[in-house]
C-alpha cells in the first residue's frame, strides 16, 4: 500500500505542477457553461447583432451541439438539465432564428405550459424572495420574445433608486438582491422601469426617473479596467442587455463589457462563467504541495500572492483595505475564503508576519457577523442566502487566525480568542442533527436539496483539525462531523454529495483527508477509500472533474485544478498517518 501511495502522490504532484502557468502560478481552467454563453449571445445580439454575427453564430452553434439528450440544458455539460440554463438557452436560440421542439417539450414537461405566467411562477419559486436571479431571466426572457408581446409585466421592478442612498445602508434596507449584484440591480431595474414603469399617480414613477441621471453613472464606477463586472459573464451580459434593451447603447460602460464579452469567449464558441480563479486556485495548490515546490517557485508566487492584496477600499462592496479576492484580474471582489486561504498559504511558504498579515487577519476580524459567522463578502448582509455566515468559510478563517496567532500584537491576539469563542458557538449552532455542516460555495445535483453535506463537513474538520490548538477546542464537534462521514462513506470507499449522490474525486478526497486519523475505527475505511482515489486517477495521472463548484447564484461548475489539488492533499494525509502508525 505504501509503495502505490507514494507513487500516486509523486504523480499528482507532478501533474499539478505541470499546470502552473508561465508566469509561475495556477490560473486553473473552468468548465464552459451553457448559462454563460446563452447570455453573452443575447447581450452582443442586443448590441449590434451584424457587428457580432460571428461570436453569436459560434456561441449558438456550441449551444445547439451541447443540448441534453432529453431536450434541456444544464451549466456545464456534465452537468443535468434544469429550469434556468434551459429558458435562457431555448430563449437565446429563439432570439437568433433557432426552433428547438426537443426544448419546448422540456419546459412543458417541467413547468406545465409554454404560457409566459406559468414560466413566471416557476422561476419565481425557484429562487424564492432572492432577485438575484429570478429576474434576469424573466428579463433575458422578455427581451427573446418568449414572455410574449406583455413579457415585461412578468419581470418583478427593481428599487434601483435604492443604489443612490450610501453604502453604508446597504445592509439595514434589505435590497432584494445579494451584495455583489448591484450592477444588475441598477441595469435590470432600469430597463423594467423603462418598459414598464408605474402608473402616473404612483410617486415611485417619478422618484425613479428624476433618480437615474445619479444612478447611471455608478454602472461605470463599478466596472473594473477589463470590462467584466466580477470578471463574471453572466453578470456583465445581463448589465449589457439590460442596457441595450432600454436603449441606452450610448451609456459609457458598454464598449468595454462588450470588449470583456468578446475577449473572453473561448475557441470552440463558448464562455465560462468566469474567466478565472487565480488566486484561489494558486493557494490551494501552495497547501497541497505543502513544502514540495523549489525555492524559486515559493518566492516568486509569494510575491505575487503579497501583489494581489487589496490595498484600497473596494468600490464595488466598500470593502476595506486588506483582504484577496478570488483572482488576479480587476474584477475581482476581496471575500473571506480567500483572504484565509492566501494567509494560510503565506505561512506555508515561509513568509513571517507584517503589515500585509496584520491587515489581512484585521480584515478577516471585522467581517464576523453577531452570530458569530463569517460570510463571504459583507457583514450584516443577512437577508439573502449568498451573504449570510456559513460554516465552511467560518472553519477557514479561524483557521487563519490560529495560523498566524503567535506572530501578530498582543491586540489582535485577544481579539482572536474572543471571535473564536464566538465563532465556534456558530459552529455548533449551525451543526445538523447526524453531525453534518452544509457549505455556501460546493453543492451536489444528485442530493435531494441539492447541499453537499460531504464537502461542508469535511472542509469545516480539515480547517479545524489543521491547527492543534483549535483542533482541541472544536474537538466535540470534529468527532460529530466524522461519524457522519464514517456513515456517508459508499462500500467501495468513496464518497458522493451525501451517502446516496454518485462518487467524485473531490467529495472522496476531502472526506478522506478528514478521516486521515489512523487508528482502529477508522483505518480501514480510510485504506479502503484510498485504494479508490488511486484507481480512479489512474495513480494519480487522469483527474475527471465534477460539477460539484457552485458560483453565484447556484450555478454549477466544475474547476480542473479541484481534484488534482484535494487527491493530493489527500493522498499526502494519509501517507503521514500510516507513517506515524508504524513509527
Amino acid at each position: 500500500m505504501m509503495d502505490a501511495l507514494d507513487r500516486a502522490i509523486v504523480s499528482t504532484q507532478s501533474h499539478l505542477d505541470a499546470l502552473r502557468n508561465e508566469r509561475g502560478h495556477w490560473e486553473g481552467h473552468l468548465s464552459s457553461s451553457a448559462l454563460s454563453t446563452a447570455t453573452a449571445i443575447v447581450a452582443l445580439s442586443l448590441v449590434d447583432s451584424n457587428q457580432h454575427a460571428v461570436h453569436i453564430e459560434a456561441g449558438a452553434c456550441w449551444l445547439r451541439e451541447h443540448q441534453n439528450a432529453d431536450g434541456g440544458w444544464g451549466d456545464t455539460t456534465l452537468s443535468k438539465s434544469n429550469l434556468s440554463t434551459t429558458l435562457l438557452c431555448w430563449s437565446a436560440l429563439h432570439r437568433v432564428g433557432t426552433r428547438c421542439v426537443a426544448a419546448d417539450e422540456w419546459i412543458i414537461a417541467h413547468v406545465g405550459s409554454l404560457e409566459p405566467q406559468a414560466i413566471a411562477r416557476a422561476v419565481i419559486a425557484r429562487y424564492g424572495k432572492d432577485k438575484t436571479f429570478s429576474v434576469p431571466i424573466l428579463m433575458l426572457c422578455t427581451l427573446c420574445g418568449t414572455l410574449g408581446k406583455d413579457g415585461w409585466r412578468h419581470v418583478i421592478a427593481l428599487p434601483f433608486e435604492l443604489a443612490a442612498l450610501p453604502r453604508t445602508w446597504f445592509g439595514a434596507i434589505g435590497l432584494p438582491v445579494v451584495s455583489y449584484a448591484l450592477p444588475a440591480l441598477i441595469a435590470i431595474g432600469h430597463a423594467r422601469f423603462h418598459h414598464a414603469p408605474p402608473a402616473l399617480w404612483n410617486p415611485l414613477r417619478w422618484i425613479r426617473a428624476l433618480t437615474w441621471s445619479r444612478v447611471r453613472p455608478m454602472l461605470q464606477t463599478l466596472q473594473p479596467s477589463s470590462g467584466g463586472y466580477l470578471e463574471a459573464t453572466p453578470l456583465t451580459s445581463f448589465v449589457t442587455m439590460a442596457l441595450a434593451g432600454a436603449h441606452q447603447l450610448d451609456h459609457p460602460c458598454l464598449p468595454l463589457a462588450v470588449e470583456f464579452l468578446i475577449s473572453s469567449k473561448r475557441e470552440d464558441g463558448s464562455w465560462p462563467i468566469d474567466t478565472n480563479l487565480a488566486t484561489w486556485g494558486t493557494t490551494l495548490s501552495l497547501r497541497a504541495m505543502e513544502g514540495n515546490a523549489d525555492t524559486l517557485v515559493r518566492e516568486s508566487v509569494s510575491k505575487w500572492l503579497l501583489a494581489q492584496q487589496y490595498r484600497d477600499i473596494h468600490p464595488f462592496t466598500n470593502a476595506a483595505p486588506g483582504g484577496w479576492a478570488w483572482t488576479d484580474l480587476p474584477g475581482g471582489v476581496p471575500d473571506a475564503d480567500d483572504t484565509s486561504s492566501a494567509l494560510v498559504a503565506l505561512k506555508q511558504v515561509g513568509h513571517s508576519a507584517d503589515t500585509a498579515i496584520e491587515q489581512g487577519i484585521g480584515w478577516l476580524l471585522d467581517l464576523q457577523n453577531r452570530d458569530g459567522g463569517i460570510p463571504t463578502f459583507c457583514r450584516g448582509w443577512g437577508a439573502l442566502p449568498f451573504d449570510r455566515s456559513t460554516p465552511e468559510i467560518t472553519a477557514h478563517a479561524l483557521l487563519a487566525w490560529w495560523t498566524w496567532i503567535d506572530d501578530l500584537p498582543d491586540p489582535l491576539q485577544k481579539r482572536i480568542v474572543a471571535a473564536t469563542q464566538h465563532a465556534l458557538l456558530y459552529l455548533e449552532a449551525v451543526q445538523h442533527r447526524d453531525g453534518s455542516w452544509t457549505p455556501l460555495w460546493f453543492g451536489n445535483e444528485h442530493t435531494p436539496d441539492e447541499s453537499n453535506p460531504v464537502y461542508g463537513t469535511a472542509q469545516v474538520i480539515n480547517h479545524l483539525r489543521e491547527n492543534t490548538v483549535l483542533a482541541t477546542m472544536a474537538h466535540a464537534l470534529i468527532q460529530s462531523g466524522l461519524d457522519y462521514l464514517l456513515r456517508a462513506q459508499k462500500a467501495d470507499g468513496s464518497f458522493g454529495g451525501d451517502a446516496s449522490a454518485p462518487s467524485s474525486i473531490e467529495e472522496t478526497a476531502v472526506a478522506l483527508q478528514a478521516l486521515n486519523v489512523v487508528n482502529s475505527s477508522t483505518r480501514e475505511n480510510v485504506l479502503l477509500g484510498i485504494r479508490w482515489l488511486i484507481t480512479a486517477t489512474k495513480e494519480g495521472t487522469h483527474f475527471s472533474p465534477a460539477p460539484i463548484g457552485l458560483y453565484f447564484a447556484r450555478l454549477w461548475y466544475h474547476e480542473q485544478l479541484y481534484p488534482v489539488i484535494w487527491t493530493l492533499s489527500s493522498l499526502k494525509a494519509a501517507r503521514k498517518a500510516l507513517a506515524n502508525e508504524s513509527a
